[in-house]
């Protein structure tokens, strides 16, 4: 137990690392999806097309030989070299995104047609329909899906061990062959993993009451903070977003 305390910092150092790389790879991971998903609906081939092979290269490799790629293979291509932090957050980014691009396109192909073909006959241009009818709901159907990808994200930042990067998993591992503490010393990093897990959890769960507020559904029964630690129940009313 001493020991553990003694050590506390270094575990704060690694949690940190990992943190930043899981907001890094979130915020990427978002645009892409974003982006890629919305073209994946669009009328015209060619942007389908590119968001097809965005989607079908990145989701079929793995974020460990992106990132190897990234960080070995570029600069022997290009002599260009990467900062280690930014090639992980890049290569997690492009890996979830391409995820997360099926989950937006999928939650805006769901979005019922009957109310896509009245935003036509108001006259509505593509970006209001977007804006106003087509993306708040698919928003707050994506949502659940989102909170899955994104803790996977933070649980994928663990293959930064293999370049050396200082994140918790690395910590844990070293500290483990300095002590021999192999139990007390996994079981701390086990529960920081998990407490970071949560916090996320927790986050998407408030954007996903938010967004079902919005479109006037239900909230779920209870309120305040317990309210937030089960997923929402809401009811079927849609609408446009207020």
């Amino acid at each position: 137990m001493e020991f553990l305390i003694a050590q506390w910092p270094r575990f704060l150092d690694g949690t940190l690392l990992t943190i930043q790389l899981t907001l890094g790879g979130i915020v990427l991971a978002f645009v892409l999806a974003m982006t890629f998903g919305v073209m994946g609906t669009m009328r015209h081939w060619l942007p389908r097309a590119v968001a097809t092979v965005y989607v079908e290269v990145f989701r079929g490799i793995a974020a460990l030989v992106v990132m190897y790629w990234l960080i070995y293979a570029l600069p022997l291509l290009s002599g260009f070299q990467l900062e280690d932090m930014f090639a992980a957050i890049l290569a997690l980014g492009l890996n979830l995104g391409a995820y997360g691009a099926e989950v937006v396109r999928s939650s805006i192909n769901a979005v019922p047609r009957a109310q896509v073909e009245a935003t036509v006959a108001l006259n509505m241009s593509w970006a209001q329909r977007m804006r106003l009818v087509v993306l708040p709901q698919a928003w707050a159907q994506m949502l659940p899906t989102f909170g899955n990808l994104v803790v996977e994200l933070m649980k994928a930042t663990a293959v930064v061990y293999l370049v050396s990067m200082h994140d918790l998993s690395w910590i844990a591992d070293d500290l483990r062959r300095l002590s021999g503490e192999t139990i007390p010393v996994f079981l701390v990093a086990f529960a920081l993993y998990y407490l970071i897990a949560q916090v996320l959890i927790f986050g998407v769960r408030l954007l996903e009451r938010r967004a079902n507020r919005r479109l006037g559904r239900v909230p779920p029964s209870g309120g305040g903070i317990l309210g937030l630690l089960r997923p929402p129940t809401v009811g079927t009313k849609v609408g446009v977003a207020k």
